[in-house]
């Protein structure tokens, strides 16, 4: 069997190849003629394979993560409306929890979809970004999602490894980082299981927590629950009006009524005031299309508008949220259905 890395008596010694230093006074070096020898240091284990297939790491590939320094205020907060009404309450909830001493502080944001529970994150976190060295944001769906989002934090800590590292190396890295430092906040958006989570809170708790989550169970052992109502009448028409007036005044007659009639879910209301601006209408006209044409106004998308956020996907979101429990399901598709006389509804 053919053993890489043996030279026969008969080959010349081909020339090392220079060493790239490492931090602290270690280094890599990449040498011989068949294969190929990398080696870290002083009681550092040899690794021998091909050549061929050798990639020179830069020297922050080996230097230990809980040492590594960051510039205070690394931040990848996604840019959010400026628009922001009400909320006072939930706002100084998480200033009461995330500003006080202790280990690990998890506080999490739950409500139905399209209720403003990534929106309220951003707004706090873009608050309070100056009280923490790093903020990070990951949408954590999944656990691939979680893993992506620590692995793009360790490229921003350490610029120099990306797309040298698998994705695996760099998020163990960023999980290190976090493990030995304090004084920073991640926001976990979107999260489905609570487990998806637990093993980064266990192996990180000297940082600060802020989760969202349409799911309203299953924190009990992992964090502090703030649960995320619709807007009362005063702030869904404020915001509505602050939508419909943003570049230049227009008629807001009927925007109580439309509010109620979208029962002040924030993404509704955006939705239909964004709808509005752009097709210079107002919300009695509006209200006026919802009656003749529900279907088609909920999933009226205005310009510039994402999809994925209409209410008749939130809807469609919902039932698939049920299909482990498929008469919940049934009946709610039934009550859809039976809608009684005078009341509106574009959930079809």
């Amino acid at each position: 069997m053919k053993r890489w890395g043996r030279r026969r008596k008969d080959q010349p010694q081909a020339p090392a190849a220079p060493a790239a230093p490492g931090p602290g006074g270690r280094s890599v070096a990449a040498g011989g003629d068949i294969s190929g020898i990398a080696s870290t240091g002083d009681n550092a284990v040899n690794v021998q394979y091909r050549a061929e297939r050798m990639t020179v790491l830069p020297a922050e590939a080996f230097g230990p993560w809980a040492e590594l320094a960051v510039q205070a205020g690394l931040s990848n907060l996604p840019v959010r409306p400026g628009l922001f009404v009400g909320r006072a309450g939930e706002l100084a909830r998480l200033d009461a929890a995330l500003a006080g001493p202790g280990g690990v502080v998890v506080q999490a944001v739950h409500g139905l979809g399209g209720i403003g529970k990534s929106t309220l994150a951003a707004r706090w976190a873009a608050a309070h970004a100056s009280d923490y060295a790093l903020t990070w944001w990951i949408t954590a769906a999944t656990p691939a999602d979680i893993d992506a989002g620590l692995a793009a934090l360790a490229v921003a800590l350490q610029p120099a490894l990306s797309g040298v590292l698998p994705l695996e190396a760099l998020r163990e890295g960023a999980v290190q980082w976090l493990a030995a430092h304090s004084g920073w906040l991640l926001i976990l958006d979107n999260v489905t299981d609570p487990a998806d989570v637990a093993p980064l809170l266990a192996r990180a708790p000297a940082g600060r927590y802020l989760i969202t989550s349409r799911r309203a169970t299953g924190w009990h052992a992992t964090a502090v629950p703030v649960r995320l109502d619709v807007l009362n009448p005063a702030e869904a028409q404020a915001l509505l009006t602050a939508i419909l007036t943003q570049d230049q005044p227009r008629e807001a007659g009927g925007a109580a009524e439309l509010c109620a009639e979208l029962g002040f879910l924030p993404l509704a209301i955006e939705q239909a005031g964004a709808y509005l601006a752009q097709a210079s209408a107002t919300p009695r006209e509006y209200l006026d299309l919802l009656a003749n044409y529900p279907a088609a106004m909920y999933q009226a998308i205005p310009e510039g508008g994402d999809a994925a956020r209409t209410i008749a996907q939130i809807w469609r979101v919902t039932l698939d949220r049920l299909a482990d429990d498929p008469l919940a399901g049934q009946v709610l598709r039934i009550l859809a259905c039976e809608v009684p006389p005078g009341f509106r509804t574009g959930i079809q």
